[in-house]
């Protein structure tokens, strides 16, 4: 015979174990449901990418001192500053191989950010730094380019070739955004004296400048 206590235990851990299982199943089917939650919330497609668009660039040449117009297909977003900043990416991505027309180090990454601000009259002061919202504008736009230090600093010194990058910049944003009608430069956020030690960059560049000018060298 075995002993009624025993009988009462055997009874206990019988049903903690059913109890278990059925738990464990709930579990289970709790942890499967999430699952598949989860694959049907995951994006089925790729996700969009801007359409690519002509876009003008004015292209520098060392041999020559000369800005010269050239033609590439890119995706453009719709976004004023995002567009500006890919159109100023492949500019400078065309600048990056050792045996460009204008060879300077860095590429498309160089250019942080591109602020478009309402300009303001020529010679006057504007804000040193970005503000933190770009608000639609209609009139006439000052362009805030924002590159990276070690652009700068990798960028090769003289008064031609640093003036070339300045001016091949101001050209490219007008050329695709013809509101832009001056064009400042910040380096990492701040103002910076010079791009290399000679192009200046505490002053607004008038994209007038570039837009009819196919030579800087005099």
């Amino acid at each position: 015979m075995i002993p009624r206590h025993q009988k009462l235990l055997f009874g206990i851990l019988l049903a903690a174990s059913l109890a278990m299982g059925v738990t464990l199943w709930h579990l289970r089917e709790r942890a499967h449901q999430r699952l598949i939650a989860g694959q049907d919330s995951a994006p089925t497609h790729a996700p969009e990418v801007a359409p690519a668009e002509q876009a003008t660039l004015l292209v520098a040449n060392d041999s020559d001192g000369s800005l010269l117009p050239q033609v590439h297909s890119l995706p453009l977003p719709a976004d004023p500053g995002a567009r500006a900043r890919a159109v100023l990416g492949k500019l400078l991505d065309l600048y990056a191989p050792p045996d460009a027309a204008h060879p300077v180090p860095g590429g498309g990454s160089s250019v942080l950010q591109v602020f478009l601000l309402p300009a303001p009259p020529i010679g006057t002061g504007v804000p040193a730094s970005p503000p933190p919202q770009e608000k639609q504008q209609t009139g006439p736009q000052l362009a805030v380019v924002n590159l990276s230090g070690s652009f700068a600093a990798s960028h090769p010194s003289g008064i031609e070739t640093e003036t070339l990058t300045v001016l091949s910049i101001c050209g490219t944003l007008h050329a695709n955004l013809p509101r832009v009608t001056q064009v400042r430069f910040l380096v990492d956020g701040v103002e910076r004296p010079t791009l290399a030690g000679h192009a200046d960059l505490t002053r607004a560049y008038p994209t007038a400048d570039t837009v009819s000018t196919e030579r800087i060298r005099q």
